[in-house]
């Protein structure tokens, strides 16, 4: 669960009236299992979000479930190791308060952390939409073919609104709405479509990242026609293809996603420059 989403049900609680405590990492010092700023609900019955796991959040719901029936805000300070036996080493400050209002006012609105354009609908679409919508993205999957489009992310749970569904005719037109330094995954069921998403993402130019599914042979045969269009050549370097961080075998759908938006995490968070 994204912090966006743990927000919204935060939302959701406050305007039911459902009574529940907020519990948020207010300092992370060492090897702590969550950064400072992470946030956990917890209600009578259920509880949304992490702190960390381990004996901490143990702890954490059962002071949380204590204050329901005596609503304060109350802050203790965890030397992970010492006080809770856990072999992180850091420490960890935790903060207990009613959720009301007040609490969610004081909750941030997360911002996307990237855009992605994500083109086709197919098995290996699919399993990567389905791991980009856990993420705190701002995703368009353009696909052709609406058809295509799962009506759900998880049986019973519907996409993020973050995540938008296009289906279009121009599909390749669509390269057009993305903000700058977008990131870009291209394929489609067709390998002219792709071309022309390829083609329309080099000319724009502006990209953090292009992924491109295929194999050497594939992106030897698409330069050799974007050369012979025009394309220069420092910009057909930054063309990936074949996708997906290396070293993970498999050509399972599933398999492949998960190289591929392990990739993209690593271009956001700047680890990475792909390419070539």
């Amino acid at each position: 669960m994204t912090d966006e989403d743990l927000r919204a049900t935060a939302a959701a609680w406050v305007q039911a009236r459902q009574p529940a405590v907020l519990v948020q990492v207010v300092q992370a010092l060492g090897s702590a299992p969550r950064e400072a700023g992470t946030r956990m609900l917890v209600a009578a019955a259920g509880v949304q979000g992490t702190v960390g796991g381990g004996h901490l959040e143990l702890l954490a719901i059962e002071q949380a479930r204590a204050l329901l029936a005596a609503p304060r805000t109350l802050e203790k300070h965890f030397p992970l190791g010492p006080a809770l036996g856990q072999c992180c080493g850091g420490a960890v400050t935790l903060r207990w308060q009613p959720l009301d209002d007040t609490a969610l006012a004081a909750w941030p609105l997360p911002q996307a952390l990237a855009h992605v354009q994500l083109y086709g609908a197919g098995h290996v679409g699919r399993a990567i939409a389905r791991l980009l919508a856990g993420l705190p993205w701002a995703v368009s999957w353009v696909d052709e073919r609406e058809h295509e489009f799962p009506p759900q992310w998880q049986a019973g749970t519907p996409w993020p609104a973050r995540l938008q569904r296009v289906a279009v005719d121009a599909v390749e037109a669509e390269v057009a709405t993305a903000p700058p330094g977008a990131a870009y995954l291209v394929l489609t069921h067709s390998h002219d479509l792709d071309l022309r998403i390829t083609e329309a993402i080099l000319r724009r130019g502006d990209f953090a990242y292009l992924g491109l599914i295929g194999s050497a042979t594939k992106r030897a045969r698409f330069l050799h026609r974007f050369e012979e269009r025009g394309i220069a050549p420092e910009a057909l370097a930054r063309i990936t293809c074949p996708i997906g961080v290396a070293g993970i075998a498999g050509k399972q759908p599933e398999v492949i996603a998960v190289a591929v938006v392990a990739q993209l995490l690593q271009v956001v968070q700047g680890q990475v420059q792909v390419g070539r």
